[in-house]
């Protein structure tokens, strides 16, 4: 217990941090047998929420038919994905995509199994036909080098086709690795730190990160990273893509 009302957390007009050791439980509709955080809302002004779920042993979460479109990450244990006719089972670095319109349920889980949800609204494109279902895991995704670094890979998880308006990565940094300069761009981002520590700047903040950590940034918040300790970091992060500014 923080008997002093101490935090790493900090929450900003335009970024978070948002620590675990803060983390409150919201009942949720839907979802059964598993404890849900709320980390990043449109109530803090984000256009996404993100959750994570952690099951007890034969949890369910139900995500019907709406206007919202779902990517799930299993950070580790297992459990059921079904979208609409089709089904699968996922291990840790699975995922799996639900469209806008389909039904999503996650079933079967195994106690202890931890999943990362990114929601939004659907955007959707004249020309481009709407997006399908993706299941998968991470490890049969090559690490590409960022911008021709070796020491900083990432993996796409989704397909780059305009159909999808949602990206979901994976970027993985050695010790030392950082991002080559402060990135300032129209993109969103929702995020957690899976492994590792390092250093995040937000803005004019400099934020110490761990496993466990989430991260807001809202449209042109300047942003950068180094990776530190002595194990590579890894991150997930999600960001809108492939639609207009005007729109």
């Amino acid at each position: 217990m923080n008997i002093f009302g101490e935090t790493r957390t900090r929450v900003r007009g335009r970024h978070a941090l948002i620590a675990a050791d803060g983390y409150v439980p919201s009942n949720l509709p839907g979802i059964s047998g598993a404890m849900a955080n709320v980390v990043i809302s449109p109530a803090m002004g984000a256009g996404l929420t993100q959750l994570l779920l952690t099951f007890e042993p034969e949890g369910r979460a139900v995500f019907p038919e709406s206007g919202i479109e779902t990517c799930v990450f299993l950070i580790d244990g297992g459990c059921k994905a079904a979208v609409g006719g089709r089904s699968e089972t996922l291990a840790g670095g699975g995922f799996v995509f639900c469209p806008a319109g389909a039904r999503l349920e996650l079933s079967s889980a195994v106690k202890g199994t931890r999943a990362i949800i990114f929601q939004k609204h659907y955007e959707g494109l004249d020309g481009a036909p709407e997006p399908e279902p993706v299941f998968g895991n991470e490890e049969a995704i090559e690490a590409i080098p960022f911008l021709g670094d070796p020491a900083a890979r990432l993996k796409t998880l989704l397909p780059e086709t305009p159909s999808f308006d949602m990206a979901v990565n994976l970027f993985t940094f050695q010790p030392g690795a950082r991002l080559p300069f402060v990135e300032t761009h129209v993109m969103e981002h929702g995020l957690v730190i899976l492994e590792g520590e390092g250093v995040y700047r937000l803005e004019e903040d400099w934020y110490p990160v761990c496993a466990g950590d989430s991260i807001w940034m809202a449209p042109y918040c300047p942003q950068w990273f180094v990776a530190m300790g002595n194990e590579p970091t890894r991150y997930l992060y999600y960001k809108d893509i492939n639609r207009s500014p005007m729109a």
